[in-house]
């Protein structure tokens, strides 16, 4: 079910193309401004502090998500509500996934933007024709920092995508006013050290985060010769550094996509913090044939409840063996819990 059989042959463009680039690292514009120090002007300069969306139809559309699921453990109990703007579970994000350095790492470095979108736009449309009741919005999930499988200059195993990049990644999302995730292979680095080197990209409202600990490697190994692991201590601080980028400058909440296929890839899952300000979704993301896939589904993302669950289809390793198929809207629509976030690769 894993994918780091093929992640040497991946990485290798990557290690080529992005050595000469420009750090991905954030920065801050400073400007200078002259303000009228008045009542008024001051009134006018505060921002909106966004409220609670409406609780009780919050918690409905989660029992609603839980789709019969009679195990007690969906919907997660005690959960805060989200804040207005929130996406989940008032639509269902359908996103393709992949690096623009490379046609092996997903759909959407494969194919020129006009043909990913034409394919996207596809899966969106057989999401909201099989599940009107939850409209599905399309998503460009990028790759901006690739884990290798040599040392980079700094020791941290993982190349930052250059902003020349990430910025061709926004404009293909532009094209159709799409949500736009940044995905983080750490290597022997660390989510402290490299989300905040992506602040400048989070702050935007549509700019969301995924971080995969298949590659995190705590242990020192080489990234791609085994399974990579997260603490929920990580994605605490992940979502913590998310929520004080919303508090502070009134964005709508923010998505937490955490891929996992095994069960050391999050360890310590009951321990991690819901957030008003984040939505955090445990991604499901191994490959193989259907009854593996549900297998899967139902070992590390159903009894290990979080919040929200995703899917992930992959177009050429789900049916590498026949007669196994790419598992439809259809078909995902009957398990319990519904995934709201469908990635394509």
């Amino acid at each position: 079910m894993n994918k780091i059989a093929t992640f040497t042959i991946l990485v290798l463009v990557l290690t080529i193309s992005a050595c000469n680039g420009k750090s991905g690292s954030a920065t801050k514009n400073e400007t200078d401004s002259v303000s009228v120090d008045t009542e008024e002007t001051k009134e006018q300069e505060q921002p909106k502090v966004l409220e609670p969306v409406d609780e009780a139809d919050y918690v409905q559309r989660m029992k609603q998500n839980a789709n019969g699921d009679t195990t007690g453990l969906w919907p997660v109990q005690n959960q805060p509500a989200p804040l207005q703007g929130a996406i989940l579970p008032y639509k269902r994000v359908v996103a393709y996934y992949g690096n623009l350095y490379s046609k092996q790492m997903g759909a959407l470095g494969e194919y020129p933007p006009e043909e990913m979108w034409q394919r996207l736009n596809k899966e969106v449309d057989a999401w909201n024709a099989a599940d009107p009741q939850t409209p599905a919005v399309p998503a460009v999930h990028y790759i901006a920092s690739v884990a290798q499988p040599h040392p980079t200059p700094d020791g941290g195993y993982r190349f930052r995508m250059p902003d020349s990049q990430i910025d061709s990644a926004m404009a293909i999302a532009k094209m159709h006013d799409a949500l736009l995730f940044l995905d983080l292979q750490v290597g022997h680095s660390t989510v402290q050290k490299e989300v905040p080197a992506f602040e400048k990209y989070l702050l935007l409202p549509h700019v969301h985060l995924g971080i995969d600990p298949e590659f995190s490697m705590k242990d020192g190994s080489v990234p791609g010769r085994k399974i990579g692991t997260f603490d929920a201590e990580d994605i605490n601080f992940t979502s913590e550094y998310l929520a004080k980028l919303v508090r502070e400058h009134n964005l709508p909440p923010k998505m937490l996509v955490v891929h996992r296929f095994t069960r050391k890839m999050v360890t310590n899952y009951q321990n991690i913090i819901l957030r008003p300000e984040v939505q955090v979704v445990i991604d499901m993301d191994g490959f193989g044939r259907p009854e593996l896939k549900y297998s899967t589904y139902e070992s590390f993302v159903r009894k290990k409840p979080v919040q929200f669950t995703g899917f992930k289809l992959f177009y050429k390793n789900d049916i590498k063996q026949s007669p196994n198929h790419l598992l439809t809207p259809e078909e995902l629509l009957k398990l319990q819990p519904i995934p709201v976030y469908i990635q394509y690769q």
